[in-house]
């Protein structure tokens, strides 16, 4: 992690780097403990209602957040990222419970198996040193990705924020059944998850910073005791056993099933791209550093705790680390401090608790939800690309319409079909001298720039291979017949790579140069290629009389061969 000396103090008393378990001290400490607190208070309904998507009891659900936070302190390498129970993974669990029913298993037993295999997966990644397929993972996949799991969250709370008795689907089609039967809607239940979601968006707009979510379950329990809305059908959390869960292994009478398999292959994927993505987003704003291995190992560790108490899979919270960046968190202390504050608010307000209305955590769902949604973000990405525009709403697109893995699979595979499109039509480039400036540059750069006569220096600004071989031999050849020279000089400095296509490339410009006259030579030529050329016999057939170190040495040359000025 970067040393925080190098960064200004604020407060009293000396930093600490976020990578040691060494508390701050000071106001440092106090801010890390109010930032703690104030997440507890949005995590725990949250976490409530994360357990309704992943159909699962809601003590399973805290359990899994309070390991995955003690696991998280110990190892992960972000000071900020709060984990726990998620959206996305909690959406995919009770997506996989729907698909995998084996007789005589309770889904709370499917589903610690699955975070057991989640965290099996991580921990395999970990030690065959994966981390670097976050780096697969663009800024505007990201942003889609968010907008489309926001999308899943709030379309999968139709059933809940309504009563509706909706058949069995993914969210799309128990959408579609909602507005195709709108009387099977439960009138004072939609109530109160629209009053609520109100109360959210205002309190979040008013008070920023603060315990909004907590503040809307309670009032909306209030109102729903006081107005005797359970005796009208609206359901509420009900009594919320809480002990110390039964530790060990669950029962693996699923573990052959090839849905479970899959899904835990997706679920530590997209956790593992959730938490670096999320992690380096919050860690560019301060100056730390996020590693991608060591990530995986606390996010492998953290699902291997979940699935021993008999909880489900966990991940990282986009907003919930928002809201720890917000307060002032910067050490995993404020994680700590998370944990404490929650185990107490849930041994102190159990009863309260159990009054919660469904309804309302449907509202917290889709609250959350929204937050996800970042049009800023899209409005940058246009801004600044529109092929990445179109990779972000792709993104967001497949999420909802594929699922989660095979959304981001997609927009990985777009991504890469845009660098592969770009190498393969780069950018190059006639040089020539400027008056008054050193060097050779682009001539349409510079409107006094001149080619040197009767040497075309020309310069390709990619790796020379497969995709883009047949291009470079046609843009050489348009400005050969551009500007008849007499000898092309190939400014290499660009092209750090080449494969064996690029070798028969450039071999077959020499050729053609040859025949009619035209000498080829090399200026820049690295060590790298150079290694890659040497057995193809090109580099032979030009010679070393025309491969040059730089561009001064081969135009001195050219001029001493040509006895041109």
């Amino acid at each position: 992690m970067t040393d925080s000396t190098s960064r200004p103090r604020r407060g009293r008393g000396p930093m600490v780097r976020p990578g040691t378990l060494r508390p701050p001290e000071g106001r440092a400490l106090r801010r890390d403990v109010v930032a703690g607190i104030t997440v507890a208070a949005y995590l725990v309904p949250q976490v409530l209602a994360y357990a309704g998507l992943a159909r699962v009891p809601p003590a399973a659900g805290l359990w899994a957040a309070f390991v995955a936070l003690a696991v998280y302190f110990l190892l992960g390498s972000s000071p900020q990222l709060s984990v726990g129970p998620e959206s996305t993974t909690a959406l995919m669990t009770g997506a996989a419970l729907a698909a995998v029913t084996v007789p005589g298993e309770s889904s709370q037993d499917t589903a610690a198996l699955l975070a057991l295999a989640v965290g099996a997966v991580c921990l395999l990644a970990w030690a065959g040193g994966l981390g670097f397929l976050a780096d697969l993972l663009s800024k505007p996949v990201l942003v889609g990705y968010m907008a489309g799991i926001a999308g899943l969250m709030i379309l999968s709370q139709v059933g809940r924020a309504t009563a509706a008795d909706i058949p069995d689907g993914d969210p799309l089609a128990e959408t579609w059944w909602l507005v195709q039967h709108p009387s099977a809607i439960h009138g004072p239940t939609l109530a109160v998850c629209l009053g609520t979601l109100a109360v959210l968006l205002l309190g979040a707009r008013l008070w920023p910073t603060g315990p909004v979510p907590l503040v809307g379950m309670l009032l909306a329990a209030l109102v729903v005791s006081l107005a005797g809305l359970p005796d009208d059908g609206v359901g509420v959390v009900g009594t919320l056993p809480f002990a110390l869960p039964s530790l060990g292994l669950p029962s693996v009478a699923s573990l052959g099933s090839w849905a479970l398999l899959t899904t835990a292959l997706a679920i530590a994927v997209v956790g593992f791209t959730d938490n670096v993505l999320t992690a380096r987003a919050f860690a560019a704003r301060h100056g730390d550093r996020v590693d991608a291995r060591r990530e995986l190992l606390a996010l492998g560790t953290a699902n291997l705790a979940a699935g021993v108490v008999h909880g489900f899979p966990v991940s990282s919270s986009g907003s919930r680390t928002a809201i720890v960046d917000a307060v002032g968190g910067r050490s995993r202390w404020a994680g700590l401090s998370t944990l404490g504050a929650a185990l107490v608010l849930v041994v102190a307000l159990r009863p309260v608790l159990a009054r919660f209305p469904d309804a309302a955590l449907a509202a917290v769902v889709v609250y959350a939800g929204l937050r996800l949604i970042d049009v800023g973000e899209f409005a940058r990405v246009a801004r600044y690309r529109r092929a990445e525009l179109l990779i972000a709403l792709a993104t967001t697109v497949g999420v909802l319409v594929l699922g989660v893995l095979e959304g981001v699979l997609v927009a990985v595979s777009l991504s890469l079909v845009d660098v592969l499109r770009r190498v393969a039509r780069p950018h190059d480039a006639v040089e020539g001298l400027v008056p008054d400036v050193a060097g050779m540059h682009d001539v349409d750069d510079y409107g006094d720039a001149a080619p040197v006569p009767g040497l075309l220096v020309y310069r390709y600004d990619a790796p020379l291979f497969f995709a883009n071989a047949e291009n470079f031999l046609s843009r050489v050849r348009e400005s050969v017949a551009a500007y008849d020279p007499e000898w092309v000089l190939l400014n290499f400095e660009a092209m750090g790579e080449v494969d064996l296509t690029g070798a028969d490339a450039l071999e077959t410009l020499r050729a053609e140069l040859a025949a009619e006259g035209v000498v080829l030579a090399l200026a820049r030529l690295k060590q790298d290629p150079r290694t890659v050329l040497q057995p193809s016999g090109v580099l032979e057939r030009i010679g070393d009389e025309h491969i040059f170190p730089t561009l001064p040495t081969a135009l001195e040359a050219f001029r001493a061969a040509t006895g041109r000025e």
